[in-house]
């Protein structure tokens, strides 16, 4: 078994790199079988320690049981279960056609390990964040060195003590600490890393990967618009926005980061929403700091942060529609909306990752697109409308890394789809098939009958028979 490394300083981690490259060249024989049989030991072991990690992620930032379960616990689960049961197909060699310029060959894609991967995961869904990716790790046969965030260190710690227990050191690391660690891994030759975090950070991990031609998956965030036109239904918008943008206290990098409404419709949709936070997080009428279902930020920091972005909003001239409260001792952002928002406030300059949902009107539906394409490209879009027409022309007119339509954030549950961003929003794709693809090799194979090739003719000494030849494959293939 292997050990957590938290303690065992920066040397300890090139050991493990060197013998997870020893490791990684003997994996490329790994079977199905065996790679299965890993993916059930970590889920059997998440499952273990589910109460431990219930606990650690409430000492973080106070994260609810249920949520814990649901949007930690069971997306990581169901990603090793759709990953066991389409593993073979997965791994099968895919057949590709053959010009007939090399008749009598035939070609295929296998899909081969990259190799000695490093997963750098993230605070706001630590448990989800490292062993999503770890999964797709493990069912592409590659080895993995796992960094996980230190600002939950309890979760890290669980983190930690799983993959101690599943696996060993010269395959599946976990190296706790700060960015002291995470610099000494970025100097290291990774075939593969796999970074969640901000746009920021990500340019850090890629220009490391530069220095080594490593490959990338950037999962990284942004802005994420939700349009509401004129045919909204407010009240079932409210409902899927209220719980989208404040699960997690807001710290979830697909939530809605602000709203673009038809003027007309702005009163009508907030007043569905305070409905709704009311509904979710103050059914008691206690307060919504006193709510279970509410989480809080997770250090003082971003608590600092988001209350200066609050802050700087309302004195260039924003206006409070509900929320607004504040605790800083226990780190508590009441759900909060603001309305009279323009771009010249912070809250609209940055990725606000916490409850605090700025509203933007529009006349028409033109000014909205163009104004999400002034911004840099989201991680996520949400369109709230019955108007085919309407959804098509967003759709059409704007880029982001995935679109829910009359939904939000759920669409990274599809396994089916492909989760990721494009440009400032992230690089590459994950999630399914796609994850499984992120870790691997597409390697090309052509096999041709031996003794048996068409460009034969081709072959030197160069003469008047290739002219002819060449003439004829132009009139023929090109």
């Amino acid at each position: 078994m292997n050990t957590t490394y938290a303690e065992a300083g920066i040397a300890a981690i090139t050991d493990v790199f060197a013998a997870q490259q020893k490791t990684a060249i003997r994996l490329r024989k790994s079977t199905a079988d065996e790679r299965i049989a890993k993916l059930k030991k970590l889920a059997a072991t998440i499952e273990k320690y589910e109460s431990a990690f219930i606990e650690a992620m409430y000492a973080d930032f106070r994260k609810p049981r249920q949520e814990v379960i649901a949007t930690e616990i069971l997306p990581t689960l169901m990603d090793t279960r759709h990953a066991i049961s389409n593993l073979r197909k997965w791994m099968k060699p895919k057949r590709v056609g053959t010009p007939a310029s090399l008749f009598g060959a035939s070609s295929y894609v296998q899909y081969e390990p990259k190799g000695v991967s490093l997963i750098i995961a993230p605070w706001n869904y630590p448990i989800y964040l490292v062993f999503g990716p770890l999964v797709y790790a493990i069912a592409a046969g590659c080895t993995a060195m796992v960094k996980p965030s230190e600002l939950t260190p309890n979760t890290s710690a669980v983190i930690g003590r799983v993959i101690a227990e599943a696996f060993g050191k010269e395959e599946i690391a976990c190296f706790e600490g700060g960015v002291e660690v995470s610099t000494a891994l970025l100097e290291l030759p990774f075939n593969h890393i796999f970074f969640t975090g901000s746009p920021a950070i990500g340019k850090v991990v890629m220009q490391a990967a530069a220095k080594h031609l490593t490959s990338v998956t950037l999962e990284l965030g942004g802005k994420s618009p939700a349009f509401i036109d004129e045919s909204t239904d407010l009240k079932d918008a409210a409902e899927k926005l209220v719980w989208g943008k404040f699960v997690n206290n807001g710290q979830t990098c697909v939530a809605p980061d602000y709203l673009l409404v038809k003027r007309e419709r702005q009163e009508a949709l907030i007043n569905e929403m305070k409905n709704v936070i009311e509904k979710y997080y103050n059914a008691d009428r206690q307060g919504v700091e006193c709510s279970s279902s509410y989480a809080r930020i997770v250090n003082d920091r971003h608590f600092q942060r988001i209350s200066q972005l609050i802050a700087d909003a309302l004195e260039k001239g924003a206006h409070i529609e509900t929320g607004g409260k504040t605790i800083a001792e226990e780190r508590f952002i009441a759900p909060t909306i603001l309305t009279n928002v323009t771009t010249h406030m912070k809250i609209m300059q940055e990725e606000i990752f916490g409850p605090v949902l700025p509203v933007i009107t529009y006349d028409n539906l033109g000014e909205a697109i163009d104004f999400v394409n002034s911004m840099e490209k989201p991680l996520a879009l949400y369109v709230f409308s019955k108007s085919n027409e309407k959804i098509n022309r967003i759709l059409q007119e704007t880029s982001a890394g995935g679109t829910c339509v009359n939904d939000c954030v759920v669409h990274l549950v599809n396994h089916d789809l492909p989760f990721g961003g494009v440009n400032n929003s992230g690089i590459g794709k994950t999630h399914g098939f796609y994850g499984f693809e992120a870790f691997s090799n597409t390697r090309a194979v052509l096999r041709q009958r031996v003794g048996f090739t068409t460009v034969k003719t081709l072959y030197p000494p160069y003469g008047e028979k290739i002219d002819s030849m060449l003439k004829m494959m132009r009139r023929f293939f090109a």
